[in-house]
């Protein structure tokens, strides 16, 4: 039905998609065998021909039934009728009627690859052979094969396999080619070694109902989801296993992947990877036939996450030769007789003799290719040589296996231990190789910065990554960063990043003294390797640095039902419920310990549901993914049983809120952005957003406020726009800079008086100062003078001393020379330099440097250090671009800091300064601030893995737009950028045992974030309206509450995640909850209510009849139960109220707070309530009768937390969107 054939396109295809017969034709063979019995002794190659084929569905429903049941039955095509128009000449197939078959596979090319050198026939019979297929369609998608050779004698009425003596002395192959989907290459050779038993006892005219049984029991069975859980089934004699991949974007790894190490050395596998990563045109030999498609596959798994994207012919056929003289790059195999011949006549072929070990060119016994680069090139080496690829050593010291079984399972487990370490190996290679290019991404905008790239590379490298950067291959690569694609390359990039560069904030890169003295130190490749490897190397002579030799995840198998008898419909429909069931025990037996193979059993479940049309059971099941594992949720199938829901279907779900909910969301689907758009430098006026589009596309300054007095500077006298010309002109000062930069060397006598972290931003010409002659230079922490002649540190300031910067002349000869005066605390002198024309440069530089420190320093907030330092860059940029009279006057509107400590008092008052440890700036990736709406801290003990990063305290921060930033709460260094939580605001936070951080969202959902994996891959839907709160019982920390602004409260199984109770309180707005010993508190508009729990109102504070007056509403509370105490605060009352619990409804003591218009937030630290008052943006202690007032923050507090009762938190609106730290007393 058009139904069914509409659900294939959506259903993951079974384990087979078809299975085909290939040999020579009845006919043909009478013909051979009558003419070598008539005496002819050459025996001849005959032409291959498809025998049968067996496709999906083998059962179908009665005809009375409304429905046909074809498991995954796909769009077909009609084989035979396209073989009798193309080829009228050849044998008819056996069977009058057409045979569809999957619209991927072409029947016609597969006889010659199922015998790629050819059909012989054979004067004895031969062992069985296996090879491997791939086969790839236009779009890139694959479809795999596994084909069995084997041999029948030619002789009418005996059986596929001529037990005893055979008197004809002739034999002739057959093949039998499983095809599927996934390259289960392993699983697949079993189950036909298993056919082979079946096939030696049967007669010629059973083969075809042998096959045909075979074919229908692998289209029951199921792929697993991605994951760690495999399936197992029984094709007796063995037990099959098929692994799950890893990760939805990765295939499945079912092949021996230390292959490529035993026929070649680590550096000849090092030249086959740059091969590929330049995408030239490689062709591999061997003898063997099967070790053609297993060493291609190997290859492009080591190449991951890049995908290979060229042809990719892994078997040639001794008539497809041909396809060797394409222009394109390909990856191609041919057998090894062929050699030879492929080396003389084609130019420019990479050939591999998989056989021999060797790695040539078709002209020469040397590649002329650029090589990776050495850094990654030798931690590769080095971590090949501690990988154990030999089984039977590692198996000597143990018994010997009496089962067969049981020793493919140790043999198994021993092979995915091995293929996982090397998957790390080659992932590991592929990060040290393009670790930088992030770097040189700008998101926003899309684009990658190919020549600033190319520029920070080695020289001697500079070649290999130019030949990579043009190919497909990384540019499909790029989408996937652009996209910030979570994948395994950049949880590895990201784990094995230096603390430098994790420190980095937004300001141009420059050497620091540690690494200058490292580079002085280190041999060229020590610096290569830590400039490049990052954290990956800690030592690497050492065998134990194998970091990356974590143990893979722990597999689950799950056993599939054993085959029905016979393969009616009824007998299916059976064998569907028997697993069913079995999924329903094991959802129960687990669901309350592995959430992740929960959502694997599920997910399986839903499938086997769809397939038996049970659709609503199905959607349940695909819910479930919500609450378990979101990574897996099969977007387009679930659209499409939507879609398909009958009328009285559709009722039913109405009916169920969870599926009611899944099918309003079933329609919106995701398409991410794909397209990657390389810089170039503007080649027309630029308008003011063109011009900070293209700033920020450089990668020069980010934050919008600043690109717009850039603009300033640079448009004067040209009213509202920038040149292109003077745009250009600026762009290469600006990367000069940088590049002179990068090869700044200082003495060491310099570097000991510098600390580690400090850079050198700026270096005047040779001048005469007041110290002595020598050129002065600027870090972000000082001025000093480097001496001329034997070259010296000579301290100027510090720019935290100074106490006046001003600009002076001083005579010489018979004129006045413009010098630069600097004033500082603790020295009596003044030093003065004769900096000539550098002189009002130097003025704006050092004056900014000095007004952004003290900033710094009174509000406790390096950032405003660092975006001084952004502004000194740009003067130096604009003066150095403009070269005009002007120059200085352009550069001084960049002078930011300079200026408002004129126009606003700096002074930070003196009870705020004491009590203001830091502060942070969770927006410092965006182009503008973002208000902080919700702060969450969460103790170390939080997260119990091994890494010290992860057993730090974290705070969370959640940005407007669904963003959450993660800081290290130790040393205050941002640990994750972004994790995105929906696209609506968040309203709340909450920290649990269970390594889970729940968010609560506007959009009326939980989003739950594995602290490991930094992800949000579960979901809680059962809120109709925006979750407002959510809250913990300290005395049962599986029992957690949630609420939404519509009254309802559910009560939660925090383990479980389902639900245990509702309660709904009736209240225009529920805005908050809290539990106090087992006491639920709630915050609506007009009243604070203290529920039974049974959910009934035990007490209700409700608002002052003066406030209900003007509408005021509560927008904050705090319950202090030993002291029977409650205070609360609405956002538009100058009053705060304390009421007793006791005598609730006596009038509450107000506090007034003069000069404010209302209450934001409240929390409890100690024996202190801390709230925020708006208006002046202050935050007020009160500890019984002492009052501590706060000013902070530029703009309203939207939200506070405490850190363990030591520090409190405080996150502000947009204006500001800092966060500030302070000390608790």
């Amino acid at each position: 039905s058009g139904l069914v054939s509409a659900m294939a396109d959506y259903l993951p295809a079974a384990l087979l998609e078809a299975c085909v017969v290939v040999g020579a034709s009845s006919d043909k063979l009478q013909e051979v065998y009558q003419v070598l019995y008539n005496g002819t002794p050459e025996l001849p190659l005959l032409e291959p021909e498809v025998l049968h084929v067996l496709v999906p569905p083998f059962v179908s429903r009665p005809q009375a039934e409304s429905e046909t049941l074809r498991p995954r039955g796909k769009r077909r095509r009609s084989f035979l009728r396209k073989k009798r128009e193309q080829l009228p000449s050849s044998a008819p197939t056996p069977g009058s009627e057409d045979i569809s078959v999957p619209k991927d596979i072409d029947l016609m090319a597969l006889p010659q690859l199922c015998f790629p050198g050819g059909l012989q026939v054979t004067s004895e019979q031969k062992d069985e052979e296996f090879h491997f297929l791939v086969f790839t369609n236009v779009f890139g998608n694959k479809t795999h094969g596994v084909v069995m050779q084997c041999y029948r004698p030619i002789q009418e009425g005996t059986s596929f396999y001529q037990n005893g003596a055979d008197s004809s002395k002739l034999f002739s192959a057959y093949s039998f080619c499983v095809i599927s989907k996934y390259p289960f290459f392993t699983a697949l050779k079993d189950c036909l070694s298993c056919l082979l038993i079946q096939l030696k006892t049967c007669w010629l005219s059973d083969m075809e109902d042998r096959v045909k049984e075979f074919a229908a029991k692998l289209t029951l069975v199921p792929v697993p989801p991605p994951g760690q859980l495999h399936l197992m089934f029984e094709l007796r004699p063995l037990t099959i296993i098929l692994p799950a991949k890893e990760d939805r974007d990765l295939p499945a790894v079912d092949l021996d992947l230390h292959l490529p190490f035993l026929c070649l050395r680590p550096q000849q596998l090092l030249q086959v990877i740059s091969c590929l990563l330049q995408e030239q045109r490689v062709v591999l030999f061997s003898a063997d036939w099967s070790r053609l498609t297993l060493m291609a596959e190997c290859l492009l798994l080591f190449l991951q996450p890049l995908s290979w994207q060229q042809p990719y012919v892994p078997v040639l056929a001794r008539g497809m030769l041909d396809f060797l003289m394409a222009p394109t790059a390909f990856l191609m195999g041919c057998h090894l007789s062929h050699f030879a011949e492929v080396a003389a006549e084609t130019e420019d072929l990479i050939l591999i003799n998989i056989d021999k070990g060797t790695v040539c060119t078709s002209s020469s016994d040397t590649i002329d290719l650029p090589d990776i680069p050495p850094a990654a090139a030798e931690c590769f080496t080095q971590r090949c040589r501690s990988l154990k690829i030999h089984f039977d050593l590692d198996h000597w010291r143990h018994a010997s296996s009496t089962d067969i079984n049981e020793q493919r399972t140790q043999r198994r487990t021993w092979q995915q231990n091995l293929n996982h370490n090397i998957q790390r190996v080659a992932l590991e290679l592929i990060v040290n190789i393009f670790r930088d290019v992030s770097d040189h991404l700008n998101y926003e905008h899309r684009v990658f910065h190919s020549e600033e790239f190319l520029k920070t590379r080695e020289p001697a490298e500079q070649l290999f990554y130019k030949k990579v950067l043009e190919t497909h291959i990384f540019h499909s690569f790029l989408k996937d960063r652009l996209n910030k694609k979570m994948d395994n390359f950049a949880r590895m990039e990201l784990g094995t990043r230096s603390e430098i560069m994790k420190a980095m904030v937004e300001v141009p890169r420059r050497p620091t003294m540690q690494e200058i003295q490292a580079r002085r130190k280190s041999s060229v490749t020590e610096i290569r390797l830590s400039k490049r490897l990052g954290m990956s190397l800690p030592n690497l002579g050492d065998d134990q640095t194998i970091r990356l030799k974590s143990p893979p995840k722990p597999v689950k198998v799950f056993k599939l039902p054993d085959f029905p008898a016979s393969l009616s419909f009824h007998s299916v429909q059976s064998y569907y419920s028997e697993l069913i069931q079995q999924l329903g025990k094991a959802i129960f037996s687990v669901q309350n310990e592995n959430s992740a193979l929960l959502a694997r059993f599920y997910y399986l479940r839903g499938l086997i549901n769809t397939l038996c049309s049970r659709r609503l059971d199905a959607l349940s099941d695909f819910q479930n993914l919500y609450k378990t594992d979101t990574a897996i949720f099969p977007t387009h199938l679930v659209t499409f049983l939507v879609d398909s829901l009958h009328r009285d279907e559709r009722q039913q779900a109405q009916r169920r809120p969870e599926l009611k909910r899944l099918i309003l969301k079933a329609a919106e689907l995701f398409l991410p952005d794909d397209h990657v758009k390389k810089f170039q430098l503007p080649r027309q006026q630029l308008h003011q957003d063109e011009f900070v589009r293209c700033i920020q596309e450089c990668r020069i300054v980010k934050d919008v406020t600043t690109i717009h007095r850039l603009f300033e500077a640079l448009a004067d006298g040209q009213p509202q726009k920038v040149d292109p010309e003077l745009f250009k002109i600026f762009y290469t000062f600006w990367k000069e800079a940088e590049a002179e930069a990068q090869d700044v060397s200082l003495p060491s006598e310099v570097i000991d008086h510098l600390d580690y972290s400090e850079c050198v931003y700026k270096l005047s010409s040779c001048v005469k100062t007041s110290l002595g002659v020598g050129k002065i230079a600027m870090t972000q922490k000082r001025l000093f003078l480097l001496t001329e002649g034997r070259p010296g540190f000579l301290e100027i300031t510090k720019f935290r001393d100074i106490q006046e910067v001003k600009v002076a002349t001083a005579p010489f000869l018979l004129v006045r020379i413009p010098s630069l005066r600097i004033q500082t605390s603790g020295r009596p002198e003044t030093f003065e330099a004769n900096l000539k024309t550098e002189t009002e440069l130097w003025n704006l530089v050092v004056k900014e440097m000095w007004a952004g420190r003290k900033m710094a320093d009174q509000h406790k907030d390096p950032q405003y250090m660092t975006q001084a330092l952004t502004n000194v860059l740009l003067m130096d940029a604009v003066t150095g671009s403009l070269q005009t009279q002007r120059s200085i006057a352009a550069a001084s509107k960049l002078a930011y800091f300079d200026k408002i400590k004129h126009e606003v008092p700096m002074m930070v008052p003196k009870t705020t300064s004491e009590t203001l440890k830091h502060k942070i700036n969770p927006s410092r990736d965006l182009a503008e601030p973002q208000t902080v709406h919700v702060l969450l801290y969460t103790p170390g003990q939080l997260t119990c893995n091994d890494s010290e990063a992860e057993m730090n305290p974290k705070l969370w921060v959640a940005l407007s737009g669904g963003r959450v930033v993660v800081f290290d709460a130790a040393s205050w260094s941002m640990l994750q950028a972004c994790i995105q939580v929906g696209e609506s605001q968040v309203n709340c936070m909450m920290g649990l045992v269970q390594e889970q951080v729940w968010v609560g969202s506007q959009d009326s959902v939980i989003y739950i974030i594995d602290t490991h994996s930094m992800s949000c891959n579960k979901q809680l839907t059962e809120h109709r309206q925006e979750v407002t709160s959510l809250a913990m019982d300290t005395r049962d920390l599986q029992l957690t509450y949630s609420c939404s602004c519509d009254g309802s409260i559910l009560q939660w199984d925090s383990s479980s995640l389902k639900v245990k109770r509702q309660f709904h309180l009736n209240c225009q707005r529920l805005s908050s909850i809290q539990v106090h010993d087992g006491t639920l508190w709630c915050c609506c508009d007009d009243s604070i209510v203290e529920l039974k729990k049974s959910g009934t109102a035990q007490r209700r504070i409700t608002l002052p009849s003066d406030l209900r007056s003007t509408s005021s509403s509560f927008s904050s509370f705090v319950v202090i139960p030993e002291r029977g105490q409650v205070w609360t605060g609405c956002a538009d009352s100058v009053d705060l109220c304390l009421w007793q619990t006791n005598n609730h409804r006596h009038p509450p003591k107000r506090i007034s707070l003069p000069g404010t218009s209302g209450v934001t937030c409240m929390i409890r630290v100690k024996d202190q309530v801390s709230y925020d008052r708006m208006t002046f943006h202050k935050m007020i202690w009160y500890f019984h009768a002492v009052e501590k007032e706060l000013q902070g923050h530029s703009d309203s507090i939207q939200t506070l937390c405490s850190a363990e009762d030591r520090y409190v938190l405080s996150g502000s609106a947009r204006r500001d969107g800092k966060i500030a730290i302070w000390k608790v007393e």
